[in-house]
């Protein structure tokens, strides 16, 4: 028997908005994009063109005004936005979506978290790239134990940026809750977590490198982790030389990676999960390496294929969680700990001392 869609209200059509979830939405089962709420009368034309049987609301508060018509929200607007958005959203009796970071404080994720379980509603964070094609390798080794015990993991997301962009994100009002170590940061702690467990000490720095720059745009964090491991994780937008997205260092052997998953590149190009052919593969000369005691950039080591990435992985089990009780594929509580960790590096960098969690 065929089900009739969820009904999503999508607040916010910027980057996230319109990059990320709406295109992801309208790809999955289950899901309709029904209305867009944003104000910027460039970004109605645009999500009307994109997406001619939406629906366009001005303010949030518009969209909620009929949360009767809805079966879930979707929050992609600035991260200041995300507590009272959600919050709202949860009042009304919504399952919530939101985007990184869902808070700019763990203790505000935890008491999200904690509205969501009293009003039995599912609360989930858009963090997408534990569907990365080069993550999904590296969890696959690692579960398989082809690198033996790991210990030390390096996580790079750098970018050669020199001259700032503006607009939230690099903004150095707190409020704001912009700058890399909580934009990138919430990516790579993330990650680190999922795959080596809960943080029990962080050492970071952090610098502001670009003239005109207000927020942080290059950070450096070190996280150890109670099983023993040590992640190394870098977020930069003043690198000139890149670095490998992962360098995995374990007892038996390492795995070296380099390039970013395509799926965001082919997203900005306009291409859609459904419709493009080989969604999230990529070209075998850009393989991650498996070995010990060489180099892979002179050819040491073995060629592993990277698993296709998989974004529509995320919507899709948020569906079956709403329509079959699956498990949310990414929970209020897990953003907390990463927070835990950002707000202890925030800290460090600050005070240059290591912090004990």
């Amino acid at each position: 028997m065929t089900r009739t869609p969820l009904r999503v209200g999508l607040v916010g059509y910027g980057l996230a908005g319109s990059v990320f979830h709406a295109p992801l939405i309208a790809a999955t089962e289950g899901l309709a994009l029904d209305t867009v709420v944003t104000s910027n009368p460039e970004r109605q034309k645009q999500a009307l063109a994109e997406f001619p049987d939406v629906r366009v609301a001005a303010t949030a508060d518009e969209l909620f005004g009929r949360a009767a018509e809805l079966d879930l929200v979707v929050v992609a607007s600035p991260n200041k936005t995300h507590v009272p958005l959600a919050t709202t959203a949860l009042e009304a009796g919504l399952p919530v979506v939101v985007d990184k970071p869902i808070a700019g404080a763990a203790a505000e994720a935890r008491e999200l978290a904690a509205l969501a379980e009293d009003r039995g509603l599912l609360l989930s964070v858009f963090q997408n790239r534990r569907w990365d094609n080069d993550f999904l390798t590296l969890r696959k080794l690692v579960a398989e134990g082809e690198l033996g015990d790991v210990w030390r993991f390096e996580s790079r997301f750098e970018r050669w940026r020199p001259q700032p962009k503006g607009g939230w994100r690099e903004s150095g009002d707190p409020e704001e809750i912009g700058g890399l170590l909580y934009d990138l940061g919430s990516h790579v702690v993330d990650q680190a977590l999922v795959l080596f467990g809960p943080a029990v000490q962080v050492y970071a720095e952090s610098d502001i490198r670009r003239p005109g720059a207000r927020a942080d745009d290059d950070t450096f964090i070190a996280v150890t982790h109670a099983g023993g491991v040590r992640s190394h994780l870098y977020v930069s937008a003043t690198t000139a030389q890149l670095g490998p997205r992962f360098r995995v260092l374990g007892s038996r052997a390492g795995y070296v990676k380099y390039g970013l998953d395509p799926q965001e590149a082919a997203l900005r190009e306009g291409r859609r999960p459904g419709t493009a052919a080989e969604w999230g593969t990529e070209a075998q000369e850009l393989w991650g390496r498996v070995g010990a005691g060489e180099s892979p950039v002179t050819g040491g080591g073995r060629p592993v294929p990277t698993l296709p990435g998989d974004y529509p992985a995320y919507y899709a089990a948020v569906t079956r969680a709403l329509t079959d009780g699956g498990p949310n594929p990414v929970t209020a509580l897990e953003a907390a700990a990463a927070l835990d960790v950002l707000e202890a590096a925030r800290r460090s960098a600050r005070d240059q001392v290591a912090v004990t969690l």
